[in-house]
């Protein structure tokens, strides 16, 4: 059985060891790998930046003036598989202060070396040069240990015998020679230099207001055109947005109308449903009772017919039979009237005209009683006349009778001897 281990990109895992006594190691940085207990080795190396504080005291200088010189390098275990194994077959299972410990004294051999072919001047006026060699010369050296010198720089420089004081004096004075009369060259030549850049100025300047104004002009320009196009824009946007939103409301609205349509046309469907439904419910309540109380009112009327026209024959027929009845009297009543009037009429032809006259004498009261009728309800009549002229109107009266008499029933009563003699008294 064994474990699993596993590393950051900060260190490096080595594993040595294996299977049949195999000797070989295997390295690993920022992963993981399996061991075997018992048979498996697994060693850990910092791959972090290591801070190594260089400290030389009295070193001579090719001059043999001693200086103190302090540098400060910053290291680390370079991670290529070769190197890498260089340094594990150095630094393996040693801690970081003691790798710390072997890199300071290799760094500090050659700052030593270095700073005895230098003199004071060349390593206190140029330390970068000087940190330079001192990092090409101990680089190859540290390299085969599998360390890489990331930087390398001198911190500080100073000597017991003043000897950089002095040289600073000196140096100083120098310089402030130097600097006094580069004062005065300075500023002979600033006042010439100040009016030939002051003419430069001011032609610069007019070139430049000329340039300005035209800047602004072209600015202005640009900003109207900036401006016509910025509104034309905002203006087609706005018309698009319009447009757009136009279009969209059309959209909205042709959507709407389908809706309505589809709600119209399941409102047309409900309401036909409807109307087949209340159709359906008008059949059955109002058309099939009315259809059965219009069949039974024909029952009703056809019986009511029957029953009239069977009534109408038993009518007619007792009519028939009345009629009949009463033909068959009139016929025998005609039939005795006929015969009487036969025998009247041969009674007359065998009594004559005086039979005839006789006949009339009988109708005559019946006659006058008729004419006289409205004559009973008179309380009296006054006959108007002069003198004895009533019996001429009496007279003319009777004698008007006969002829009225003989108008209505064809009797000559003037051939009646009786009747003669009143109406003609002198016959």
């Amino acid at each position: 059985m064994g474990n699993c281990y596993t590393v950051g990109p900060n260190e490096a895992l080595v594993v040595s060891g294996g299977c049949c006594g195999s000797d070989q190691k295997t390295y690993t940085v920022g992963g993981w790998a399996w061991a075997w207990w018992l048979i498996t080795d697994i060693q850990k190396m910092s791959l972090e930046i290591m801070t190594i504080l260089c400290r030389c005291e009295n070193i001579e200088t090719s001059e043999g003036v001693p200086l103190d010189v302090t540098g400060v390098a910053q290291v680390k275990v370079m991670n290529d598989r070769e190197l890498l194994g260089y340094a594990c077959e150095q630094f393996l299972g040693k801690s970081v202060q003691e790798i710390k410990s072997v890199i300071l004294q290799t760094l500090e051999g050659h700052l030593r070396s270095i700073l005895g072919t230098l003199t004071v001047e060349q390593i206190y006026q140029d330390r970068d040069q000087f940190a330079r060699l001192v990092r090409e010369v101990a680089a190859p050296d540290v390299g085969r240990m599998g360390i890489e010198i990331l930087s390398f720089t001198i911190k500080d420089v100073y000597d017991k015998v003043e000897y950089l004081s002095s040289l600073g004096k000196t140096q100083t004075a120098a310089v402030q020679r130097d600097a006094d009369i580069g004062v005065a060259e300075a500023e002979r030549d600033a006042g010439i230099k100040e009016a030939e850049y002051k003419k430069q100025m001011m032609d610069v300047k007019f070139l430049a207001d000329t340039k300005m104004a035209d800047s602004k002009r072209e600015l202005e320009m640009q900003k109207a055109s900036f401006n016509q196009e910025v509104n034309t824009k905002k203006a087609e946007a706005q018309l698009a947005y319009e447009l757009q939103a136009a279009k969209e409301q059309q959209k909205i609205r042709l959507e709407e109308i389908e809706i309505e349509v589809v709600q119209r046309k399941k409102q047309i469907s409900i309401e036909d449903k409807e109307i087949a439904r209340t159709e359906k419910e008008l059949i059955a309540t109002v058309k099939r009772p009315a259809e059965a109380e219009a069949y039974r009112m024909q029952q009703v009327a056809e019986g009511q017919k029957i029953k009239k026209v069977l009534t109408a024959q038993a009518e007619a027929e007792k009519i028939k039979r009345i009629g009949e009845a009463e033909a068959a009297s009139i016929e025998a009543v005609g039939k005795a009237e006929a015969e009487k009037m036969r025998m009247k009429a041969e009674a007359y032809q065998q009594y004559g005209e005086a039979a005839k006259t006789a006949l009339v004498l009988e109708a005559l009261p019946k006659i006058a009683g008729k004419v006289a009728a409205p004559l009973a309800k008179t309380n009296e009549i006054v006959i108007l006349s002069e003198g004895s002229r009533v019996t001429g109107e009496v007279n003319r009266l009777l004698a008007e009778l006969p002829v009225s008499v003989n108008a209505l029933t064809g009797v000559d009563l003037t051939k009646i001897p009786l009747l003669q003699k009143i109406t003609n008294p002198q016959a």
